[in-house]
């Protein structure tokens, strides 16, 4: 009897312990792949992130309460709540003024040592509607300055905007998007920046549109352009691709009024100074804006740019 169960028991034990370790590797590499709850999945960014997150090998739960998500990596979920409970990370592609609310209903919902990522284009309300969440919650204020269009992430500039543990939230965003460049900025900064860079670009490229929208003969105006126009045209229209309500946020910011005030108040002067036929202050106006710009912008590699651009558009 001894003998037998030293030809037979023992092996058995050992075939035991073998299956016992398969299955226990299967469930770590399970337990490892993390999940991450894209809100807002089929909307433009949620179906950046979506792709994005399913490529880096995450568990990707969506939610849309709007539109049908058509992503079949993407495990769709049935209730905005249903989608938070389990997973590590909830990433809000939401419309920005809906994003405080959406925190406000889900923060509390969300499991302990998980995290909440906004990624709205102003910040003042999000991060006040962040700083209330939920201790067992850390929360992650973002700004990617790309659009859906974005191929690849290097090269790309996320801004961070500080909640708590900056250190540790900007570690953790970084962790998620190692290829991007990261700049920390507070939320009032932000805004203030974002007045500059995005609002002031939509706001000037918006009444652009119009006009050309009125042109009755676009196509002779664009078999007549050159360069400058064509560039122009490019980021006109794609700007107008854009969803409308995301538009209406951007421009909506505060803080544009007073460079949008400035900005009037210089196309009436010039105006008034074309009327009067004053070409000297024109002059002075145009040299005094090129002296001061060019301190900080090198003005002929900028041209350059351009025309590597637009010759690369038209091969």
């Amino acid at each position: 009897l001894s003998k037998l169960c030293k030809n037979f028991c023992l092996p058995a034990r050992k075939d035991a312990r073998e299956r016992n370790a398969n299955t226990k590797s299967s469930f770590e590499y399970t337990e490892m792949k993390k999940k991450i709850a894209i809100i807002g999945a089929e909307g433009q960014m949620g179906k950046w992130f979506s792709k994005y997150f399913v490529e880096k090998g995450f568990e990707v739960i969506g939610y849309d309460s709007e539109r049908e998500i058509l992503n079949k990596s993407v495990t769709k979920a049935k209730s905005l709540v249903g989608a938070v409970l389990t997973v590590e990370y909830v990433i809000l592609c939401t419309p920005t003024k809906r994003t405080p609310e959406i925190i406000r209903l889900i923060a509390k919902e969300m499991r302990r040592e998980s995290y909440l990522i906004d990624i709205s284009s102003l910040k003042t309300k999000v991060v006040s509607a962040l700083s209330k969440i939920p201790d067992k919650v850390s929360p992650i204020c973002i700004h990617p300055m790309f659009g859906p269009g974005t191929k690849k992430l290097k090269g790309q500039n996320i801004i961070a905007i500080p909640i708590r543990d900056s250190k540790k939230e900007v570690a953790v965003a970084k962790s998620l998007f190692p290829e991007a460049n990261f700049v920390t900025i507070d939320a009032t900064e932000h805004d203030k920046k974002i007045a500059v860079i995005l609002g002031m670009t939509h706001l000037v490229n918006l009444a652009l549109a119009n006009i050309l929208a009125k042109d009755e003969k676009i196509s002779l105006t664009e078999k007549m352009s050159g360069t400058t126009f064509k560039a122009q045209k490019i980021l006109t229209a794609s700007i107008m691709t854009e969803a409308p309500d995301l538009i209406e946020t951007i421009i909506s910011n505060p803080e544009i009024r007073k460079y949008a005030e400035e900005f009037w108040k210089d196309i009436g002067r010039l105006l008034t100074l074309i009327q009067e036929n004053k070409s000297e202050e024109i002059i002075k106006y145009i040299t005094s804006a090129k002296e001061r710009l060019s301190k900080d912008v090198d003005l002929e590699d900028s041209y350059k740019k351009l025309i590597t651009m637009m010759n690369s558009i038209e091969k």
